[in-house]
């Protein structure tokens, strides 16, 4: 896994930028890998196995994934939640993310998230960070991460198109949801995997810039530079 040399640089231009929030906002790793020890634990389940699938995806799927036959679906997916509400010790922005969303305008951002609306605010607050007027979590889609529905609904909420739009992403799952909506997207951290063609890897915000320009029939652009 490389991160582009800071010899050179690459610039992407957009009219709206869509951000997953863990991993790629908040870094809540030590909450995620203690809860779904606790649920392999309980189950004999390969904890590595889960930890490298679930990253990414609704907790719900995960459940129904590795869940043993006969156990309560939703019983389970409760209790983890209830499990990751309560806890928010070790929960920090990601380097730079700060920065970058307060140079843009509030209006051109959306969060695409797999956690619950409850659990981003509870997440977000301890990080800092305010969620954007336009937020999709998993109450909002029928079909989650790597489906590209939350990121087609995030671009709607925005009023752009999704070739105007660019998603930044740490898991394979939602680098894969990004894709399909046809939307450019930047993959951020040591977590995302083998990348696609195409898709741009920094390990954080810290060397990300962003520019606003408004063009002459009064279009506003994002010119991102890496």
């Amino acid at each position: 896994m490389s991160f582009p040399s800071h010899a050179s640089t690459t610039t992407l231009t957009a009219r709206a930028v869509l951000f997953d929030m863990d991993g790629t906002l908040v870094d809540s790793t030590s909450i995620v890998e203690q809860v779904w020890t606790t649920f392999a634990g309980r189950y004999g389940l390969d904890i590595g196995e889960i930890l490298r699938t679930s990253h990414g995806v609704q907790a719900m799927d995960t459940v129904r994934r590795f869940a043993p036959a006969g156990a309560d679906i939703q019983a389970l997916a409760a209790e983890l939640g209830r499990m990751e509400l309560a806890e928010t010790r070790g929960i920090v922005s990601v380097p730079g993310a700060l920065e970058l969303l307060a140079s843009l305008p509030p209006d051109a951002v959306a969060l695409v998230t797999s956690a619950s609306r409850d659990l981003a605010e509870v997440r977000m607050a301890a990080a800092g960070i305010g969620i954007p007027a336009a937020s999709v979590t998993s109450e909002d889609v029928s079909q989650g991460k790597p489906h590209p529905e939350g990121y087609l609904r995030a671009a709607a909420l925005l009023g752009v198109a999704p070739a105007d739009a660019v998603v930044f992403e740490d898991a394979p799952a939602g680098i894969a949801a990004g894709i399909a909506a046809g939307i450019r997207t930047v993959a951020v951290g040591p977590n995302a995997g083998e990348l696609p063609d195409g898709v741009l890897h920094i390990p954080d915000y810290s060397e990300v810039s962003v520019t606003t320009h408004i063009t002459p029939d009064g279009l506003r652009t994002l010119s991102f530079t890496f």
